[in-house]
């Protein structure tokens, strides 16, 4: 799906985009109100400049449209890997850009993301997975570190990791997997408007994505544990 499709589908009434530099944000007329867009296109990687400039755009909206939603749009190619970005804090941009969409949070903003094409390991953490409520689109790709990298970095062969995927949601990339483990609370199809609008009806900040992976059977233990830290730190 193209990223006009996408926006014609989410908004039938109408919006508003600039795309700069990888990066888009604007405005989508919605039947409960406007909804403030923010995001990537073309498998963006993100780095220094995109990560500030994604975090300038939240920081705006939390100025200019108190309390109005905001859709983060999720493509990306994941954290840009450049000398330059790395010697620049990549990593701190990435988490500045996490704070901002906490303040948005905090001040009364609905945060929620849509995958509609691809998200890559910290690209996703900090512009996805950040949000309360995580969608994707069913052709969408998400995968935080490929089998080949993880097998280099765990040195478990490829072979046997590839079979674990078989049986475990933990290791398989893939919306599927994503969803079992209750990270992408839902699929969107058909369409787009009505599943933006009852997502917005439902949304809430608390997460809940420990409890919906192990009701889906993809994440058993991690609400247990978390539970059981909860009651020893009470």
């Amino acid at each position: 799906m193209t990223l006009s499709d996408l926006l014609d589908g989410l908004f039938p009434a109408g919006h508003l985009t600039i795309v700069e530099a990888g990066v888009i944000a604007g405005t989508g007329t919605h039947a409960r109100g406007e909804v403030a867009l923010i995001g990537t296109v073309d498998h963006a990687a993100i780095g220094v400049d995109t990560a500030l400039a994604l975090a300038s755009h939240v920081l705006r909206v939390v100025r200019e449209q108190p309390g109005t939603p905001i859709l983060l749009l999720v493509d990306n190619a994941g954290q840009r890997l450049s000398r330059r970005d790395e010697l620049l804090g990549n990593n701190g941009c990435l988490a500045h850009l996490a704070k901002c969409l906490e303040v948005a949070r905090t001040r009364g903003h609905r945060v929620l993301s849509l995958v509609y094409d691809q998200a890559v390991s910290g690209g996703f953490l900090a512009a996805g997975m950040i949000a309360d409520r995580t969608y994707a689109l069913p052709d969408a790709h998400i995968h935080v570190m490929n089998l080949p990298a993880m097998s280099r970095i765990t040195q478990i062969p490829l072979d046997r990791l590839e079979a674990l995927c078989a049986s475990s949601a933990v290791f398989a990339p893939g919306v599927p997997s994503f969803y079992k483990l209750g990270i992408v609370e839902g699929v969107w199809e058909g369409d787009l408007s009505m599943a933006l609008e009852q997502a917005l009806m439902t949304a809430s900040n608390e997460d809940t994505r420990s409890e919906t992976g192990r009701a889906r059977g993809g994440r058993m233990l991690a609400a247990d544990i978390a539970a059981r830290i909860t009651e020893q730190l009470a």
